[in-house]
């Protein structure tokens, strides 16, 4: 259980339980403030004993010394040596696991200096799943090739999972279609969850990532320098990685994207015509994603 050498060693015992637990997708600190654990989309405290528990009277109150204990910890014991990714309010663990971190916001001009009096931890437990991506090879390919394709989702619903599958599928190859390289623009390091530079999600073979840079320049540098048949991207909005994304498919690279949105009318206005021909929209059912539907942008409804 590699999640638990993230904790102290003095602290282990205590997480172990609760770290054993299947479903778990997220723990949530606050510093003079009840601990919660969310498991298969529930909601639970986290007790004094190292249990998941429903009733607020059995919850632990975090300190705000015990956050910036464990944050030391995670930083290895050098907050100078991560304070890039704190400016951005996360850091990336070994293992693909995520903490995200608020507090006290320093301002250079229009740039953040830093985050001090962190007192609000997220960290979210990687769960890469392999296959996840097997009901939608089908859709989007088509005698071999791979259709440029959207995956549109509400918050929490799946859509980076997804994302990250299909990656892996397409580098590595499928039943439907042969290996090719891809460049990933992981932005955030969500996609290949990398710690110290390596990957810690697997993504196929044939995959590159440029990461820690903002989408366009992560794309522009894929598109000059790694030669990408196909380039994939989490979470598009901003007007000028439309634009890219438009240039890399007018040289032939074919595309993937994620999406905030749950309709097809969220796509109308946003989405320049002709960038993508297929659009999967994710969903959730009692806390649980699932594959809602998809779309033929070129006219013809596919399911859902």
């Amino acid at each position: 259980m590699e999640i638990l050498g993230l904790f102290p060693e003095t602290d282990r015992p205590y997480w172990e339980n609760i770290l054993r637990k299947t479903g778990l997708t997220e723990i949530r600190l606050r510093a003079e403030r009840e601990g919660y654990a969310y498991q298969s989309g529930k909601e639970f405290y986290l007790t004094g004993e190292g249990c998941l528990d429903t009733d607020r009277g059995k919850a632990r109150i975090f300190s705000k010394e015990y956050l910036g204990k464990l944050l030391l910890h995670l930083c290895k014991y050098s907050i100078y040596a991560f304070e890039d990714e704190l400016r951005a309010g996360y850091l990336t663990l070994e293992g693909g696991h995520r903490l995200g971190v608020a507090g006290q916001v320093v301002m250079n001009g229009q740039e953040v200096h830093a985050i001090k009096n962190i007192s609000f931890m997220n960290l979210r437990i990687c769960h890469q799943i392999i296959g996840f991506a097997d009901p939608v090879l089908p859709w989007v390919y088509e005698k071999g090739e791979l259709y440029n394709t959207l995956i549109l989702s509400p918050p929490g619903c799946g859509k980076t999972t997804l994302l990250r599958d299909l990656i892996r599928q397409i580098s590595a190859g499928n039943a439907f279609g042969e290996g090719c390289t891809v460049g990933v623009a992981d932005e955030r390091a969500e996609i290949g969850g990398s710690y110290l530079g390596i990957p810690q999600n697997d993504l196929g073979p044939r995959t590159d990532i440029m990461e820690g840079c903002p989408k366009k320049i992560g794309l522009s540098l894929l598109l000059r320098s790694m030669a990408p048949r196909v380039l994939a991207v989490d979470e598009v909005g901003d007007p000028a990685d439309w634009k890219y994304l438009q240039e890399a498919g007018r040289c032939g690279v074919k595309l993937l994207a994620t999406m905030h949105g749950g309709t097809r009318e969220d796509i109308c206005g946003r989405v320049p015509e002709g960038v993508f021909d297929r659009v999967i929209f994710l969903g959730k059912k009692r806390g649980i994603p699932y594959i809602r539907g998809y779309w033929n942008l070129k006219g013809e409804k596919g399911m859902g």
